[in-house]
């Protein structure tokens, strides 16, 4: 969940040194995430496989610089965003098969239906260039601190005055992306999964 209140940690652009700690903070601010407990419906089994799902997110996003994340004082990493850029925002089908066999690990039964959802936000992403946020999280004990909005505007800082574009499966935070400048696109379901909101952020017109 994102927050819009004053924020508590400084942000900066990730390296891959910091990919271990961006996969245990995703992990663990997605345990509640509706499409993922949708997707790893055993709440004692969620935090590993959250963990392994991650990890794969990560090994296969190459441009994992362009991730942030949000640091404490102490100078932990407390939050994380992972964004792709412009035209970068599908996984390249030679990618897709290249991982089945981690896909297979990391999903097992749930892996057709983690498909079939895959294609159906495939089939409702804008096609127009944009800037996609992929993820972006902050672990309960660090919520309502303002870190994920935070995260948040310096993605649009980021994108430089571009589009950009994400999806959400939870109803409380389309308050707070509107908030920042995104509209909802579209509102969807696929199947049991469940609703989604697309959303738009149109940038800066020059």
């Amino acid at each position: 969940m994102l927050s819009a209140m004053r924020p508590t940690a400084a942000i900066r652009p990730a390296t891959l040194a910091d990919r271990p700690a961006i996969i245990a903070v995703l992990a663990a601010a997605f345990i509640d995430d509706p499409a993922l407990a949708w997707i790893f419906p055993d709440a004692a089994r969620r935090p590993a496989q959250l963990t392994r799902f991650f990890g794969l997110i990560t090994r296969a996003d190459a441009r994992l610089p362009l991730a942030q994340v949000a640091l404490a004082g102490d100078g932990r990493i407390v939050g994380a965003a992972l964004w792709r850029p412009p035209g970068a925002w599908a996984l390249p089908t030679t990618s897709l098969i290249a991982n089945l066999p981690r896909l297979a690990l990391t999903f097992g039964t749930a892996l057709p239906r983690t498909l079939g959802l895959m294609g159906a936000m495939d089939h409702q992403h804008d096609r127009r260039l944009h800037w996609y946020l992929q993820f972006i999280g902050v672990p309960p004990a660090g919520q309502g601190q303002g870190i994920g909005g935070a995260l948040l505007r310096a993605g649009l800082a980021q994108a430089a005055g571009q589009p950009c574009y994400l999806e959400t499966a939870t109803p409380s935070n389309v308050g707070l992306y509107q908030a920042n400048g995104f509209a909802v696109r579209n509102e969807w379901q696929h199947g049991s999964a469940p609703n989604f909101w697309s959303m738009w952020h149109e940038g800066e017109r020059p």
